[in-house]
């Protein structure tokens, strides 16, 4: 068993009021972004818009937070990471009312607004990132993002029979209201953070900035060999299963329930495994994070076979352990590691290919499945999920998530 450094301690960092503000504002955000798929399939129930329409919103929503990531990178590297986060919780909460009018009379107006609101999430996301930089002190970190990943998997636990309550008194109008509503809070509740932009003394072009910031990720070998395996694993065995475990739930099983009970599982495992490294420091903290996420590749493993639902279930909850295991200490490596100045840059290419790149994965995982059989497709994800961790954790500083051997 691996050794272990004991957690820092002090005050549980919920009872820091400038932190506790900083996770109310990003559990909003990331409620508010799991919450309009949800809002807009109930949309599609009651008639007021079509599956085709569903999915040109959605498609839309992805296209702005794409194109949004990399620019919200540069410019909260620029200007003050807390400006950034209110502007881009503004302008997602503008296009709100923008869905609601749109719906069931204009799909093009709501496929604009549906970018708006993709853009205002791209966004926000590294410049949260680069915030909690500023705001928590190092040796907190993890257990700050401990928390940050432990109310995402609440919400998403929690939040689909919130929403079916309230939609049984409010109209799916006023749910997209609301959507707005909590991107407005995710824009007011954030404390402030450092006076200024991290790099507002360089002032050069858009592109040389973008650069700057990839040349800083390429001064840590560890970032990208766990950028690579954290895109394979999303792409191949997380795309598999999403597209997978419905199918085999309702032809091998016969019911939904596999499918809600793997699903249950798999954020009770996350849940737990996000209450555990919250605590726990692993002396070669990178292999960890890296075994963590090669564990993902029990989920496809397990719909190979027809083995008994428990086996699924308990799969899924394996791999919802460990990829908060790889998350936490990912996070808080890129804030520890990362030159200050360049943080919400390099956070951007890691929200940009991680899970910017998911929606191709789901698109060519069906294609697949229909050419070479579930069977071969989901076997092939489960040895990439295992190997591209372990190839991984070859480059120079992936042990401990640090760099191997600094540059004087």
């Amino acid at each position: 068993m691996t050794p272990s450094s004991p957690a820092p301690r002090g005050p549980a960092i919920l009872r820091d009021v400038a932190f506790l503000r900083l996770w109310s504002g990003n559990t909003a955000s990331g409620l508010a972004t799991w919450a309009l798929p949800f809002v807009l399939g109930l949309a599609v129930l009651d008639r007021s818009l079509t599956a085709a329409g569903l999915g040109l919103v959605l498609a839309a929503r992805t296209i702005g937070f794409l194109a949004a990531v990399p620019i919200s990178g540069v410019i909260a590297d620029r200007y003050s990471r807390r400006k950034v986060v209110l502007w881009a919780g503004l302008t997602a909460a503008a296009a709100a009312p923008a869905l609601a009018l749109g719906l069931g009379r204009s799909v093009p107006l709501m496929a604009v607004a549906a970018v708006v609101t993709g853009a205002g999430q791209g966004a926000c996301r590294p410049a949260f990132q680069a915030l909690t930089a500023e705001i928590v002190a190092p040796a907190r970190r993890q257990q700050a993002n401990a928390a940050m990943t432990l109310a995402v998997r609440v919400t998403v636990l929690v939040a689909p029979a919130l929403t079916a309550l309230l939609a049984t008194v409010l109209d799916t109008g006023a749910l997209l209201v609301g959507i707005g509503l909590l991107w407005l809070a995710a824009a007011l509740v954030p404390p402030p953070g450092a006076p200024g932009g991290a790099g507002e003394s360089a002032r050069v072009g858009f592109f040389a900035e973008f650069a700057e910031g990839l040349r800083e990720a390429r001064r840590h070998p560890w970032f990208f060999a766990g950028l690579g395996a954290l895109t394979t694993v999303i792409a191949t065995g997380y795309s598999a299963t999403g597209v997978a475990l419905p199918l085999v739930s309702r032809d091998r099983y016969g019911s939904e329930a596999v499918l809600a009970g793997a699903t249950t599982a798999f954020v009770a495992g996350a849940l737990a495994g996000a209450l555990l490294i919250a605590r726990w420091r692993p002396r070669s903290q990178g292999w960890a994070a890296l075994a963590g996420l090669a564990c993902y590749g029990v989920a496809p493993l397990s719909l190979l076979l027809p083995v008994h639902p428990a086996v699924v279930a308990v799969a899924y909850a394996v791999a919802g352990i460990g990829i908060e295991l790889f998350n936490v200490p990912w996070f808080t490596a890129i804030q520890r590691e990362v030159e200050p100045a360049k943080l919400a840059r390099v956070s951007s290419l890691d929200f940009l290919f991680s899970y910017g790149l998911a929606p191709l994965g789901l698109a060519f995982i069906a294609p697949a499945i229909d050419a070479f059989g579930a069977p071969a497709v989901l076997g092939a994800c489960a040895v990439l999920c295992f190997l591209a961790p372990a190839a991984a954790a070859l480059a120079p500083g992936t042990r401990h998530l640090r760099r191997a051997h600094p540059v004087s």
